[in-house]
């Protein structure tokens, strides 16, 4: 039972509605960085998926850490952030307003909402992120959203999308 993707306005650091499993989802680089655009937003909120993250990056070389992975840290009772490995490296600003190319993989974040809508369906999860990828990764919505419909609301994993207030 496929659903539609909720676009509300908010901080999807602090996902709407109760009474189920919820996981915010985002996607960080494969070069271990964590200190600019919405990651900064959930450091505030909690230290436990930037510690976790570095971790992963940290112990690379015996774990799964690689492009299109997802790891899950509990941040508080039924809600898990989902860091979804999505972009290779990060550009300067400078490499931004020149043009130069973008970081985001979109095979890697389909990958990663594989496993993110596995995960969510076992939970009976929904699922609340900001829209991945298209940040500082320089993705264009028009190409992950129908990522998030064939991985998450096409298998019937409630969605809701934040937009910055």
């Amino acid at each position: 039972m496929a659903t539609e993707i909720v676009y509300e306005q908010g901080d999807a650091t602090a996902p709407r509605g109760s009474g189920r499993p919820r996981i915010i989802a985002h996607v960080c680089n494969d070069s271990g960085g964590w200190g600019r655009g919405f990651v900064l937003a959930l450091s505030r909120r909690w230290s436990a998926p930037e510690t976790a993250f570095r971790r992963w990056y940290r112990d690379r070389q015996g774990n799964d850490f690689a492009l299109g992975a997802v790891q899950y840290v509990e941040v508080e009772p039924g809600l898990w952030v989902a860091n979804m490995v999505g972009q290779h490296g990060m550009r300067t600003a400078a490499e931004r307003a020149a043009g130069v190319g973008v970081p985001v993989r979109y095979e890697a974040i389909d990958a990663a909402l594989a496993s993110l809508g596995d995960r969510a369906l076992a939970l009976g999860a929904s699922v609340h992120m900001p829209r991945i990828g298209c940040g500082l990764a320089g993705g264009r919505w028009e190409v992950v959203e129908p990522l998030v419909t064939r991985r998450l609301t096409g298998r019937g994993v409630p969605v809701t999308v934040y937009d910055p207030a």
